[in-house]
């Protein structure tokens, strides 16, 4: 299977995908962050729109996996408007603590208002709490995270392999890291249907509800570039994940990846 260009940065002149362009990897942190700057205040609402809700249930199901218990510490990487955050919090009736980290300040100030109307910004022990960062460089502790969760995400890394790292890095012995992502379709005539509704209709939802329709061709563009299942829990193995699988979800649409660090 060959290689999707651009997903390791390894410096020379090597670049890093964009969409269907190819960028240097210094600009791309910029370029991601002006996409979801453009589209914070309406993220949620073209989740809702553009998958007809069913990405609350990919969401459910990572958390189902993840099967969180009372007091541990989650790391929510690229989570700025607080979904997995939230849903943690309510599977550990509040006794737990999220730490989401984005790298978009729009996003994270959409979260925290999301979280103020909840009254979940808790405490040192509890509640979630919002950090600006990318996950590559991920401001936090060696071993201080339990899980950490990755939703639609890491295809928007400039530098995966240093962000899986990271990752395991932060995790304590015996944590899990669940990354859930677009992946390639499975079930036979889907794909054709799924391409169809991905770059006829979704860019021009995006710009009736958004006024971005670029944001949108862009995320269609990433998922096409971004490593197939099998390739992607390669990935998770090189970077010291154990006992790596994977689950489709909705023929193949998205998939569930694991992995422990041991």
């Amino acid at each position: 299977m060959t290689e999707p260009a651009g997903n390791t940065v390894s410096g020379g002149d090597e670049r890093v995908p964009f969409g269907q362009r190819d960028v240097a990897p210094e600009e791309k942190p910029a370029l991601v962050q002006g996409v979801f700057d453009s589209v914070a205040l309406r993220y949620d609402l073209m989740n809702d729109l553009m998958s007809g809700g069913v990405h609350r249930l990919w969401k459910r199901a990572m958390l189902d996996t993840l099967k969180p218990r009372p007091g541990w510490t989650l790391v929510d990487l690229a989570g700025g408007t607080g979904d997995i955050a939230f849903a943690f919090l309510e599977r550990v009736a509040s006794r737990g603590r999220v730490i989401v980290c984005d790298l978009t300040p729009a996003m994270l100030q959409v979260g925290r208002d999301r979280a103020l109307d909840r009254a979940l910004l808790g405490g040192a022990d509890w509640g979630v709490a919002w950090v600006a960062g990318a996950a590559e460089r991920i401001p936090l502790a060696n071993r201080s995270a339990d899980a950490v969760t990755i939703a639609f995400g890491l295809r928007n890394v400039t530098d995966m392999p240093a962000a899986l790292s990271e990752i395991r890095r932060v995790l304590r012995p015996g944590g899990r890291f669940l990354c859930l992502e677009f992946s390639r379709c499975v079930v036979p005539g889907l794909d054709r249907l799924y391409d169809l509704y991905s770059f006829a209709v979704l860019p021009r939802l995006g710009q009736v509800v958004t006024g971005d329709a670029d944001a949108y061709r862009y995320l269609v563009e990433s998922i096409r570039r971004f490593p197939p299942q099998e390739e992607l829990a390669r990935h998770l193995t090189a970077a010291g994940f154990a006992r790596v699988n994977w689950r489709n979800l909705s023929g193949g649409i998205a998939a569930l990846h694991w992995g422990w660090r041991v």
